[in-house]
């Protein structure tokens, strides 16, 4: 499978205002459930990324760091949340990248939509949304896909993950790009060692027109950089970059604290 750079890019906001819609809109469907146990190998997950651009002096005073603990606790209290990993951009990759500026990633998954939107009205994500987002992030950028991949991707503590966001060029339906991504992806194969998720973002108001997004997953800093080698993966590349206009590319490490139990024996 592919990781796609500058050149083929991928990554969420909060409400009306930039800085007020972390997740979806609440929904009463299966808001009842119980918590789930932490996994990222869900077969075909709904991802959820959200770029948040934090504040200079929330980061030298702490408030950052409290930040990423009160949104990394929601692990545990949480209804369908499957993972979550919340930490510092590693690498921006892309002008895009720059321009926008984000200083950390928050990375989620869950089984179906309806748990994303349990966990956007759950009080202890809108608690940690109001007391340590809004007071600390100058910008945010969110997006939420369906993983259009055949296989899962999971991450562990330690793993590398490019997040690529794409804006297609006009007269290019998204639909085209992620079935062009999936040809490119499985011509490319295990391409050192990538896992994917990719798909066509649901949530456009959030996304600063951004409507695709994917993430390729590696064990470690050093197998995502060697992927840069790869024939496969340059072929890729060349195969997608013509429907591409803006792109988006960085890179995040997940943290020891995003851990998961073994996804279920059927998934």
């Amino acid at each position: 499978m592919i990781c796609l750079r500058a050149a083929f890019p991928l990554t969420s906001s909060f409400s009306s205002s930039p800085l007020r819609r972390l997740a979806l809109k609440p929904s009463s469907s299966r808001a009842a459930a119980a918590p789930a146990a932490m996994s990222s190998a869900i077969a075909a997950p709904v991802e959820h990324i959200v770029l948040i651009k934090v504040r200079p002096e929330a980061a030298a005073s702490g408030a950052a760091a409290a930040m990423v603990s009160s949104l990394q606790a929601l692990s545990s209290v949480v209804p369908g949340l499957s993972y979550i990993h919340v930490g510092p951009v590693l690498r921006l990759r892309s002008p895009a990248a720059e321009a926008l500026g984000p200083t950390h990633v928050l990375h989620s998954r869950y089984a179906t939509k309806p748990d994303l939107a349990v966990y956007a009205a759950h009080p202890a994500h809108v608690a940690a949304v109001q007391g340590h987002v809004l007071p600390n992030a100058l910008d945010t950028t969110a997006v939420d896909w369906v993983n259009a991949a055949l296989a899962p991707s999971p991450v562990t503590p330690g793993s590398a993950v490019r997040l690529t966001l794409a804006k297609v060029k006009e007269g290019v339906e998204v639909p085209q790009l992620v079935e062009k991504v999936a040809a490119a992806t499985a011509a490319a194969g295990e391409a050192k060692g990538a896992r994917v998720s990719f798909g066509e973002n649901f949530s456009p108001a959030r996304a600063k027109g951004y409507q695709f997004g994917m993430v390729a997953v590696f064990d470690s800093v050093e197998e995502l950089d060697a992927v840069e080698g790869d024939g496969k993966v340059q072929e890729a590349k060349a195969a997608v970059r013509p429907l591409l206009d803006e792109v988006l590319v960085l890179d995040f490490v997940v943290g020891p604290a995003a851990v998961e139990a073994p996804a279920p024996a059927n998934l």
